[in-house]
């Protein structure tokens, strides 16, 4: 057995481990990265890549239909999964050598592609290695769980991690969670063919603001998705043309395939996490605001921390850790900060606080503007009015938060997000020149009304009217 004794051992070869490893290697240091797996982790393989690959096939295919307002008759599309799947991998494919050993080995990164446990607190063991490190790197993710229904574990059943695997169009597609990734397949499948059904405890979407979600959930059951919310599953059977869903309240809801999209949790198994005195709970591996675990050797970064289960936070923390581990400069995780976008149509995204969480917080002194879609003159000419932009201020200005449910959502945020996380009042966006005609005047627009009272009010009118009378200059 060989000993390996990097400067950087980094566990996980997915985004935020793969941050970590090519940073510190083009730094110069030695970094020996494990993944037991697939390079490129869940982002690339199971989750951000091919939903949003498969939300883009759903879009062209959907397209079709909507033509009738702009003088195009609507034709219903002709579907052929097999090669909607073929789209999928191929995009995989074209991204994949990004995250490839043979990419990070070029690097001077040493890849093994074994399972890594620890042996002792500075040290692990994966296949006939043993590697002993000052700085070891904990980016292991996260996987999909099941909900504790009855039946569930008896039946076939989709999660993320299997779904693009499946090239058979789902004739009805049962979908058991109506958050982010239950909608975002549920209406991508539903534009391809597919009858959807979904079924939520509690309601769609409960993580964002009630008032945009509910945009985007009007979209969805327009488009014939059927949602029911606040509905509690008692099991799930199969049935001899696939699984039924047996609602607690008595009704069946039965389907040709069942996607559970109801949760995930951190990948610590196999770890020996006590073998190295790193303290973890059923929400993921314990860290402070440095990202340090209770052994102060290792971190641990994205997903298997349990504080966002984003990909661009995974970066995000992986750069914490090069900054605050290799350059021994401040480096904290800012909550404030962090953004979230939902890939359905009309796209829904956020960044800092919701009206609901700043009133939570600040009380009454805050300030919510809103500036519609419809209101918007490149909307209109894109027939895309669905949608609401939500700003949260405080008493002096200072932005809080802002969400969006409406076009290309998860791009407009990002002006909010620079925002928040340079500290910007509102009269900054409010200043700002936007070409025109773009969705982004809503910013501009939604940060104007915040001046509209005093500016409009009667002692502006009388200061104009005042000022009107004397000579010019």
């Amino acid at each position: 057995m060989s000993l390996l004794t990097p400067d950087v051992c980094v566990v996980g070869g997915g985004s935020a481990g793969l941050v970590v490893a090519a940073g510190a290697a083009q730094l110069g240091l030695d970094v020996v990265l494990i993944e037991r797996a697939l390079m490129g982790g869940d982002c690339l393989n199971f989750g951000c890549v091919p939903s949003k690959a498969l939300i883009a096939a759903a879009r062209m295919a959907q397209a079709q239909r909507s033509g009738a307002a702009f003088g195009i008759a609507p034709v219903e599309p002709t579907v052929d999964f097999g090669k909607v799947m073929d789209h999928v991998v191929g995009v995989i494919a074209a991204i994949a050598p990004n995250d490839s050993v043979e990419r990070f080995e070029k690097l001077g990164v040493r890849v093994l592609q074994e399972e890594a446990r620890f042996t002792g607190r500075t040290e692990l063991q994966a296949g006939l290695h043993r590697i002993r490190s000052r700085r070891i790197v904990l980016a292991t993710g996260s996987r999909p769980t099941l909900p504790p229904v009855p039946g569930l574990d008896a039946v076939p059943h989709f999660t993320n991690e299997t779904i693009f695997a499946n090239r058979t169009l789902p004739s009805h597609l049962v979908v058991l969670g109506g958050g982010p990734i239950g909608l975002e397949m549920a209406q991508a499948f539903r534009r391809l063919g597919a009858r959807v059904t979904v079924l939520e405890a509690v309601t769609c979407l409960a993580k964002d603001d009630p008032e945009l979600a509910a945009i985007v959930v009007a979209r969805l059951r327009r488009e014939g998705v059927q949602l029911h919310e606040k509905t509690r599953v008692a099991r799930i059977e199969r049935t001899s043309d696939g699984i039924a869903a047996v609602l607690e309240e008595g009704s069946r809801v039965e389907g040709s395939h069942l996607l559970v999209a109801a949760g995930r949790a951190p990948t610590t198994d196999g770890l020996d996490l006590a073998k190295a005195g790193i303290g973890h709970d059923k929400r993921g591996i314990t860290v402070d605001d440095s990202l340090r675990t209770s052994n102060r050797n290792v971190w641990a970064i994205g997903d298997c921390n349990g504080r966002y289960a984003f990909t661009h936070m995974a970066g995000h923390e992986a750069s914490l850790f090069i900054r605050g581990a290799l350059f021994r400069a401040p480096a904290k995780l800012d909550p404030g900060i962090v953004p979230w976008a939902t890939y359905t149509d009309p796209e829904l995204a956020q960044v800092g606080l919701t009206e609901r969480d700043a009133r939570a917080k600040h009380g009454d002194g805050i300030k919510v503007l809103r500036w519609t879609f419809a209101e918007n003159d490149r909307a209109q000419t894109e027939r895309e009015t669905d949608g609401l932009l939500k700003v949260v201020t405080d008493g002096c200005g200072r932005v809080l938060g802002a969400g969006i449910a409406g076009p290309q959502a998860g791009e407009l945020i990002q002006s909010w997000c620079l925002a928040l996380s340079g500290r910007l009042k509102i009269s900054t966006l409010a200043s700002f020149v936007p070409p025109y005609p773009t969705l982004g005047e809503t910013a501009k627009r939604a940060a104007g009304s915040y001046y509209t009272e005093a500016l409009f009010g009667a002692r502006t009118r009388f200061l104009v009217r005042f000022l009107a009378r004397l000579p010019v200059w």
